[in-house]
């Protein structure tokens, strides 16, 4: 966690205002969005009165890292995976220079309470989205890193997932920056902290399993078996079960081989929610309710008809019986 003077020295109230040394942009702080390792992040509005996410750190470093990373994702066309980067400056506190950055203010609604009111069914379509965006960042040589629903945010009214605090993403073949322990395979024994593709899928999948278990849950022993242990209770994960084992030992080499097979999942359950019943006659339902209709019209219609039939048939049969008599006679 951040250093708690630091913290204090730099929690700045609604209606505070920092202004950049060098660029002299302002920002009236509206409230504080978060706190982590590398700095305290702010919604404050500029001077255009846009909302906008303000990170400030005294780690110099860590700030340059993470606005490099923003400017990567913005060369990824296509991908949103995380906010676009706007402006870094400085700012001056107590005649020491703090270093900022300016950038996309993502609104919406946070992963787990999205899921909680809208309902397991969204998890897929989600994941689905996410892991396109992840396989946008592995192919530019980056991992996310620290990877779970607390920098997840569903965009609304589009429903869209994007991901906030990049300050985990870390260069493919070095050791991952940061992690949380329930979502990081270390912590399970499951594998190392070395920045890979695998090492984000694997987060993926415990994302998931967090769905389902909101407070999550502390390791035993048995790392995978107490993971399988856990699928298994809940039936949301039955038809994502294989894909789960997948990510969680590491099988997949690409977030798009596990799209896709999530793709193949989705799209399977998807067709059987909206295959219409079957139907006896093998005739489509407005088609018989027409046919219906008409059998009725017929049906009213004999009665109508029945007794010209009958007095025609008569008269017939009465005719030639009369012709018959006639020609005895003659």
């Amino acid at each position: 966690m951040m250093n708690n003077t630091l913290r204090n020295q730099f929690k700045f109230l609604p209606g505070h205002v920092i202004k950049g040394k060098w660029n002299k942009n302002t920002y009236k702080v509206i409230k504080e969005l978060g706190c982590g390792a590398n700095g305290i992040v702010y919604l404050a509005e500029n001077d255009r009165q846009q909302l906008v996410a303000l990170k400030l750190s005294d780690n110099g470093i860590s700030i340059i890292s993470e606005m490099n990373i923003l400017k990567a994702f913005s060369k990824v066309q296509g991908s949103v995976l995380g906010p676009s980067f706007m402006e870094a400056d400085d700012f001056v506190v107590n005649g020491k220079n703090m270093p900022f950055y300016v950038m996309e203010y993502i609104k919406g609604e946070g992963y787990l309470p999205f899921i909680q009111k809208k309902g397991q069914a969204w998890t897929g379509v989600l994941v689905l989205q996410l892991l396109s965006s992840l396989s946008a960042l592995h192919k530019q040589g980056w991992i996310f890193g620290d990877l779970k629903p607390d920098n997840l945010i569903v965009t609304l009214p589009t429903y869209k997932i994007r991901c906030i605090d990049v300050g985990g993403t870390t260069l493919i073949g070095r050791s991952v920056k940061e992690f949380t322990e329930f979502f990081d395979r270390g912590y399970w024994g499951m594998g190392s902290r070395k920045a890979d593709p695998q090492y984000d899928l694997f987060a993926v999948a415990m994302i998931m399993l967090n769905s389902s278990y909101p407070k999550r849950f502390s390791r035993k022993e048995g790392g995978f078996s107490q993971l399988k242990e856990m699928m298994e209770q809940k039936k949301e994960f039955t038809p994502y079960k294989a894909i789960l084992e997948k990510a969680l030992t590491g099988k997949y080499l690409t977030a798009e081989e596990m799209r896709n097979d999530m793709a193949h999942v989705l799209g399977r359950h998807s067709q059987k929610k909206s295959a219409p019943a079957a139907q006896p006659t093998g005739k489509p339902a407005a088609t018989r309710q027409a046919r219906r209709a008409q059998s009725k019209q017929i049906t009213r219609r004999k009665p109508k008809y029945a007794f010209l039939e009958t007095f025609l048939l008569i008269l017939i049969v009465s005719l030639l019986y009369t012709l018959y008599i006639y020609g005895q006679l003659l």
